[in-house]
């Protein structure tokens, strides 16, 4: 791979969003939350009334929507940014998620994306390093404990996110798994900027090695 992406996996809750986006920033990389490009699609689907759980309908869905997630999440032009966090959105994403029609289309648009950045991308999801960018600059895996992460989802609570934590590691489709050359970071009780200045230190060394 000739374009520079460091790639952040992890559970719901670990803190990849806040850190990837601090780190692009400090960086000065390009952002790309992979997950809200599913939700913005669930959002769509929910819209038209498309039931999730129609895989073709679904594929299709996927490949017709225009989604963008800077300077705000939105599809077809329309923003969602406000819609993508609603509770009917998380109880509906992991069964989009877990769409190989859906996650195709997806990957595919997030390997151009990176393609097209001048100086490299930071990337978080659930598949990143293990799927869609194997062969990425720096991978990435945060974790943290369930408590926290349950906190951090806010009212979503400990059940739900253990619910998504099964859910997301045992689809068939890209299931989360933490990639055998991932470098681990326990996020459990630490600042996001402690989290970035750690990467950062991993970047350079592995850039110089």
């Amino acid at each position: 791979m000739s374009v520079r992406v460091i790639a952040i996996d992890g559970p719901a809750g670990s803190g990849k969003s806040s850190v990837a986006r601090a780190l692009a920033t400090a960086l000065g990389w390009s952002f790309l939350d992979t997950g809200a490009m599913y939700r913005a699609v669930t959002v769509e689907a929910l819209r038209q009334g498309v039931d999730v759980h129609d895989v073709t309908a679904m594929g299709e869905l996927a490949r017709e929507v225009d989604v963008t997630t800077l300077p705000r999440v939105s599809v077809n032009g329309r923003d969602v940014e406000d819609e993508i966090r609603t509770e009917t959105v998380n109880d509906a994403v992991s069964i989009v998620a877990a769409n190989a029609l859906v996650r195709h289309q997806m990957v595919r648009r997030q390997r151009e994306f990176a393609g097209a950045q001048p100086l490299g991308t930071v990337v978080e999801g659930r598949d990143i390093t293990t799927v869609v960018f194997p062969n990425a600059t720096l991978k990435v895996f945060l974790t943290a404990s369930l408590e926290e992460r349950a906190r951090r989802r806010g009212e979503e609570g400990e059940a739900s996110v253990a619910r998504r934590d099964v859910a997301d590691s045992t689809r068939e489709a890209s299931p989360l798994r933490q990639a055998h050359d991932a470098l681990v970071l326990d996020t459990t009780g630490r600042e996001v900027g402690d989290a970035v200045e750690e990467i950062m230190e991993w970047l350079k060394h592995k850039t110089l090695s």
